[in-house]
């Protein structure tokens, strides 16, 4: 009788978990991962494991909320880069779940994080993730609503920050830049686009830092018409 069930057992009931856990590493739908975890015993751990050994999670394009994506992000113990941009489809995350994302064991890991157009979340939540993402060199915060009150949290909480992408944060102010340029002293480059900034900080901001790049490219050329620093061209991104 034992012998006719093990016949019968489907292939891929008999791979190992460690083989599994390969293959799901090339599903990039949370969707399917979160239903093969309701499959077996054996698939839950396969994901689990598939989850641990990602470097880079990108929710932009799903439709996520805070408890499915803390759920994922629990188990990514070797993340890297976290991107829970704001999709056509809504990424709900609030400032609850950016409290309960910065408590997950990898978040001290993480040199990239973007949370291009979340409006749903607040300086509450953003001061919070970034009081423990402190080997961050990365990170968007565009189209959200933060304040100057926010980049004074990263300049204190995040020494190795390269690029802070701010597009169209129209309630930060000349003040939480120059603090951010004060005191961080690894920043290259700034993406200020369509904020509410005279163009006389940007003037400050080179006098700061000569080398600091400022996008979109627009703005060197004003920058370079009224002070003698060369500014380095970007492209907008």
């Amino acid at each position: 009788m034992n012998h006719m069930m093990m016949e019968e057992e489907p292939e891929i009931e008999r791979l190992p978990v460690d083989l599994l856990a390969h293959i799901f590493l090339f599903t990039s739908s949370f969707t399917d991962l979160a239903q093969g975890s309701g499959v077996c015993r054996k698939w839950r751990k396969a994901v689990r494991q598939s989850l641990a050994g990602r470097e880079r999670l990108s929710f932009s394009g799903c439709k996520m909320d805070d408890e499915s994506t803390v759920r994922l992000v629990r188990y990514a113990y070797n993340l890297k880069e976290l991107d829970i941009s704001r999709s056509c489809w809504g990424c709900q995350i609030t400032d609850d779940g950016m409290q309960k994302i910065s408590s997950v064991k990898c978040i001290s890991n993480l040199t990239s994080i973007s949370l291009w157009g979340m409006t749903g979340i607040t300086d509450r939540g953003v001061i919070q993730l970034v009081s423990r993402a402190i080997s961050l060199q990365h990170l968007n915060v565009g189209g959200t609503f933060i304040t100057d009150e926010s980049l004074v949290a990263i300049a204190n909480c995040c020494p190795h920050l390269k690029t802070i992408v701010l597009w169209s944060c129209r309630q930060v102010t000349e003040s939480g830049l120059l603090a951010l340029v004060h005191k961080l002293q690894k920043l290259e480059s700034i993406n200020v686009w369509g904020m509410r900034v005279p163009l006389d900080c940007f003037i400050g901001l080179l006098a700061i830092s000569p080398a600091l790049q400022i996008k979109p490219r627009n703005v060197h050329l004003n920058v370079a018409t009224l002070n003698p620093l060369p500014a380095p061209m970007w492209p907008i991104v």
